[in-house]
């Protein structure tokens, strides 16, 4: 692992004078950081939190809304983020799809890293499942894997279990840590009571002895297919101590490798445009899980891991269950909803109100004709992450979206197993539309260039960059320029100004100046601007010669 790399700022310089159109942000001249060491030794396993969701959601719309409202919160940028603004991997996140392409088959599979339960029975029941009305039940196969089992709802087959599934593949690929979810079919008899098998309540505690006769009561309430078998949602049991969630606003206080507020975790805040592409509104801390994990290549030390979980609701599935066409549009106590609706005696046109009246088969009401990248909201603004997010950290998020291709998305449904064709082609589409929309919002927000790097010639050093709007065709090379200004590390301007036509890939490289004269390594600040109809933008490359090589070298970005 690597250390962090460190932002240098202009004031640990003597002769450090910035230019003040320049922000004073400066960097060392290293490699950008891909990795963390937050797995050091954490010998003791930290507290478990209990959630309590009332509780946890008035604090999100008053209790602690308001106080932290009058403490005058001052904006933040997100911390957790290396030198090109890009998350490394850690405990929380890990770099998949974005790093390199991942394959159909490594999509379809996700985190899986066992034969499914199918192949292992029969399974043996523990207990019923805690919390919820739906029925579950804690099973072990015949290998002694434990899993959650879970079913679709009465009256919407495949739902609920595909897209836990679908949103289950998608998220991992993005980076996140997610349990290893999948499909399962059986029948009643390949269900095996346990001798001390319990019933459990709301608060997961024992409230009874569960016999055979209790198992097929609640199996008669689970729908059953023509040939009698039964489809469900196993969730293998994350490895390790179980922890409860992670707070949504500052650390755990005895995970010494949990350094970085939460609401301050670019991971976390960035999740918020991925979790709008995918309508998971679901967002509490019930739905997130730290595990104390033993580490797979030292069983002697110990760490924290971080996950996300519980997505059947997603892809507008909430909406459906809840009979609530708001979710995924307002939240769920919204006062400045509440304000317009009186101002306007209701009369305001909202965009929820447009949503399919009819669900679809096998899909419900998802959609992209309602969505706004932009206003999407959760159930309750109760997830701090998700409040404190900027143009940037969701422009992040953006980026991952767009790293998907149609058939990487087609290959996450196909894990779902949906058996209506035009059902699964709707949900690819549907995808497909909003990735477009999310695309679209967030990188007219922020200047969307990105993978710049510095390669020397013959004829000197060439930044080449790409333009991500061009590479997703949501503008056009046409009338699209860059001017490029340089600047030594004091910020003092130098060189003619770069003027260059966008290439018509997305793709663009052109000559630039380089501080050579000047001390620190000829480090150059190369401001860009992107120009074309109705958006300008900019950003500033850091530059620096590698001291082991003397050759020019991307060190930082920033965006102003």
């Amino acid at each position: 692992m690597k250390a962090t790399t460190v932002i240098v700022l202009c004031a640990a310089f003597a002769a450090c004078r910035s230019s003040p159109e320049l922000p004073a942000a400066r960097f060392a001249n290293a490699p950008p950081v891909t990795a963390v060491n937050d797995r050091r030794d954490v010998a003791k396993p930290p507290a478990t939190r209990v959630f309590y969701p009332a509780i946890y959601n008035f604090d999100g719309v008053l209790g602690r809304r308001l106080p932290r409202a009058l403490e005058l919160p001052r904006r933040q940028r997100a911390l957790g983020v290396n030198s090109i603004d890009e998350v490394p991997d850690s405990t929380w996140f890990t770099n998949r799809n974005g790093a390199r392409p991942l394959s159909l088959d490594e999509v379809r599979t996700g985190p899986l890293t066992t034969d499914s339960p199918e192949l292992h029975r029969p399974w043996t029941v523990r207990s019923t499942k805690a919390g919820g009305a739906s029925i579950g039940f804690m099973i072990t196969d015949a290998r002694g894997i434990k899993y959650l089992l879970k079913f679709d709802d009465a009256g919407s087959p495949e739902i609920e279990t595909a897209f836990d599934v679908i949103v289950d593949r998608l998220l991992w690929a993005a980076g996140f840590n997610v349990p290893e979810d999948q499909i399962v079919y059986f029948r009643d008899d390949d269900l095996v009571v346990a001798p001390d098998a319990v019933v459990k309540d709301a608060d997961g505690s024992a409230s009874g002895r569960l016999d055979r006769e209790g198992l097929e009561r609640r199996l008669a309430q689970v729908d059953h297919g023509k040939d009698g078998r039964i489809r469900g949602l196993v969730s293998r049991w994350i490895a390790g101590k179980t922890l409860g969630g992670h707070p949504g606003e500052g650390v755990r206080d005895d995970d010494p490798n949990d350094r970085i507020p939460h609401e301050l975790r670019r991971d976390l805040r960035g999740a918020y445009s991925i979790f709008a592409w995918l309508d998971h509104v679901d967002v509490q801390e019930g739905n997130f899980v730290d595990s104390w994990i033993a580490d797979p290549a030292d069983p002697h030390r110990h760490y924290v891991r971080h996950y996300f979980i519980d997505f059947g609701r997603s892809l507008s599935a909430m909406a459906l269950f809840q009979f609530d066409w708001r979710r995924g549009h307002t939240y769920l106590v919204d006062f400045a909803d509440i304000a317009r609706t009186f101002v306007t005696l209701g009369l305001i046109d909202r965009d929820w109100q447009h949503r399919p009246l009819d669900p679809k088969p096998y899909v419900g009401v998802f959609d992209a004709g309602t969505f706004d990248p932009g206003s999407w909201h959760p159930d309750w603004p109760a997830y701090l992450p998700f409040v404190t997010a900027d143009r940037y950290d969701k422009f992040w998020g953006a980026k991952i979206v767009g790293h998907f291709t149609r058939e990487q998305i087609a290959a996450a449904v196909d894990a779902g197993q949906i058996h209506d064709r035009a059902a699964r082609d709707f949900i690819v589409d549907t995808l497909l539309a909003r990735r477009r929309q999310t695309l679209a919002y967030w990188f007219a927000r922020v200047n969307p260039l990105d993978r710049f790097s510095a390669v020397t010639t013959d004829a000197g050093t060439r930044l080449c960059f790409d333009d991500l709007a061009i590479v997703d065709q949501l503008a056009g090379a046409g009338p699209t320029r860059y001017q490029i200004r340089a600047y030594t590390m004091r910020g003092e301007s130098f060189g003619a100004v770069a003027d260059v036509p966008a290439d018509a890939t997305g793709h663009t490289c052109t000559i630039v100046p380089l501080a050579l004269p000047f001390d620190h390594d000829g480090y150059t600040i190369l401001r860009v601007v992107t120009s074309r109809s109705a958006y300008a933008g900019e950003t500033d490359v850091h530059v620096a010669l590698a001291r082991d090589t003397g050759l020019p070298r991307v060190i930082g970005l920033w965006r102003p």
